[in-house]
């Protein structure tokens, strides 16, 4: 599905759209994807005190601090949410949100499903996208294959991510991001935003 980049004709006002999940379901694979099609949005860079794996980037994938660097933004309210993930921090620094939504683009956020709920407190009018497998063994699956944890962190993220998939009802919407198919992921998305671009009642972002 080809969507013209001008889309959204009744647009009066930019979406903050949280695209999150369970770990190992693809966030990332799919905002990354997304970003490809050369869409009018602001994708935001995460901040972590977590190691870059090898093929990440420092201002790309995600903005990657020290401990001690992190602790500074925290101290100084830089920091829109943050979360302690699996012993490190992640966050979303506030000045890149506030500045695009500012020039009138829809934000797209990646976050963890406890960052999801800190945003949605924040800003009820938030819209949340809830990615989930067909199944919960898939998902599992998912996990292992990555191969980037020790067993016994590989065993707190699948635990984790079962009880993260029972919270989907805290989200406006669900998709499904089946293996290869980034591409009908992407398009479930588009779809979404468009038409919540074209509800009489628009979403009133404020933060």
């Amino acid at each position: 599905m080809t969507q013209d980049n001008s889309f959204n004709p009744q647009k009066s006002e930019p979406l903050l759209i949280v695209i999150s999940g369970p770990s190992g379901v693809g966030k990332d694979s799919v905002v990354e994807h997304m970003a490809t099609r050369g869409l009018p949005f602001h994708f935001v860079i995460t901040a972590t005190t977590r190691p870059p794996r090898d093929n990440e980037t420092h201002g790309v994938d995600y903005f990657f601090f020290s401990k001690d660097d992190f602790a500074e933004m925290i101290d100084q309210d830089e920091l829109l949410e943050y979360a302690i993930v699996y012993n490190d921090f992640k966050g979303i620094p506030k000045a890149q949100v506030r500045e695009a939504l500012a020039s009138g683009k829809d934000v797209v956020m990646r976050l963890d499903v406890q960052g999801a709920a800190t945003i949605k407190e924040l800003c009820p009018d938030a819209l949340l996208i809830f990615l989930t497998t067909e199944t919960e063994q898939e998902l599992a699956n998912r996990l292992r294959l990555r191969k980037t944890e020790r067993p016994e962190e590989l065993k707190l993220r699948i635990a984790t991510a079962r009880k993260e998939l029972n919270r989907v009802e805290e989200f406006d919407y669900v998709v499904v991001n089946r293996d290869s198919q980034l591409d009908k992921t992407g398009d479930s998305i588009e779809a979404i935003i468009h038409a919540e671009h074209c509800r009489v009642d628009h979403r009133k972002v404020t933060l």
